[in-house]
């Protein structure tokens, strides 16, 4: 919960936070982690991309067959992910020190002002150039924003979370990723498409000293004969969202152009998302003879290679209330099927 309450004072701050000069405030020092962070999925999205496409080409030539190209394309998508995991991980660890600075009052808010003043014609025929290119820019019928939400996690029961054996506020979900948001109507803003790529991390923490125990092709959660501090199972999957979005951003005109704005009003997206299983752990954390210890557990623990569902958000401009659920089991064979839920605030930024 600590973790998640750090990612959410820091992406509550990015929204809140406007052009500024270029000093060393909170807010250009956020940006730039952001923006290394999209450089990074971006990077390894597009070799993963190259990667399927000389995949493709083998398959074409018959030097492969249909299931190794599959199995080679999920290879491939499971590195590419780890990639990223990797690779953003020191950059995860600099956003928690720069909350932390933040909070200790170590950062100072930005305070410089911008205007624009029209003192001569000169002036006034640049500042329309200026303005004429940003409309220009803006009639661009596909953009790109770097999505991060986060929130609470959990199980579906027999059709119900109440007296759940989770914890809820302890069980918590984050994703992040790149989407590609084009308009769908040539003179209309309504309608929108948002596609892409996404890592999508769900932690699950179970109640009463428990963890999940692997029995054949059953998977149960059984009480520890330790006493834990801490238990915590974790999925993470790269996933391909696609949401339909109905955008209420108004219309400009620009003389007698259209100018085409999004993410400046009301925003509905429903759609789904579909993708593979990367990575499962379970962590335990215990205290013995007072020593502090972290025991890790890889494994599939009979968890489905694929996952699928539901997703929907409500919000306006940057900012949404965001659900998903999953429409596959999270365990594959279990007697009971179980299935994934979150809801939490969502955050695509232009």
């Amino acid at each position: 919960m600590r973790n998640l309450t750090i990612y959410l004072a820091l992406i509550l701050c990015l929204f809140a936070s406007k052009i500024v000069a270029q000093e060393n405030t909170f807010e250009t020092r956020a940006n730039a982690i952001a923006i290394k962070i999209e450089t990074i999925t971006k990077n390894e999205k597009d070799s993963l991309q190259k990667e399927v496409e000389a995949v493709n080409v083998q398959l074409q030539k018959g030097l492969i067959t249909a299931d190794q190209a599959n199995a080679k394309k999920q290879q491939l998508a499971q590195t590419r992910a780890t990639n990223i995991e990797t690779r953003v991980a020191s950059l995860q660890e600099e956003l928690k020190n720069l909350v932390q600075e933040k909070v200790d009052g170590k950062l100072t808010e930005s305070t410089r002002k911008f205007s624009i003043t029209w003192n001569s014609n000169k002036n006034k025929e640049k500042n329309t150039k200026y303005y004429d290119s940003i409309s220009n820019v803006s009639e661009r019928r596909t953009t790109s924003q770097f999505v991060f939400a986060a929130g609470v996690n959990n199980l579906v029961t027999d059709g119900k979370v109440a007296g759940s054996d989770f914890r809820y506020w302890g069980s918590h979900f984050y994703e992040w990723g790149l989407t590609n948001n084009t308009r769908i109507l040539k003179n209309s803003n309504l309608l929108h498409a948002k596609y892409g790529l996404s890592l999508m991390y769900n932690n699950l923490r179970p109640t009463d000293n428990r963890v999940f125990v692997k029995s054949g092709d059953q998977t149960n959660l059984e009480t520890s004969t330790i006493n834990l501090k801490d238990s915590r199972f974790r999925n993470v999957y790269l996933v391909a969202p696609l949401h339909f979005e109905l955008d209420f951003s108004k219309t400009k005109m620009n003389g007698d152009k259209q100018v085409f704005k999004s993410h400046e009003n009301v925003r509905i997206g429903f759609g789904g998302y579909a993708g593979v299983r990367i990575k499962t752990k379970q962590f335990q954390k215990f205290d013995d003879d007072n020593q502090k210890f972290t025991v890790k557990q890889k494994g599939s623990f009979n968890a489905n290679d694929f996952i699928y569902g539901l997703s929907s958000y409500i919000g306006y401009k940057q900012t949404s209330i965001y659900v998903k659920y999953d429409l596959n089991p999270l365990f594959k064979d279990n007697a009971v099927k179980q299935n994934n839920v979150s809801l939490g605030i969502r955050f695509d930024f232009n």
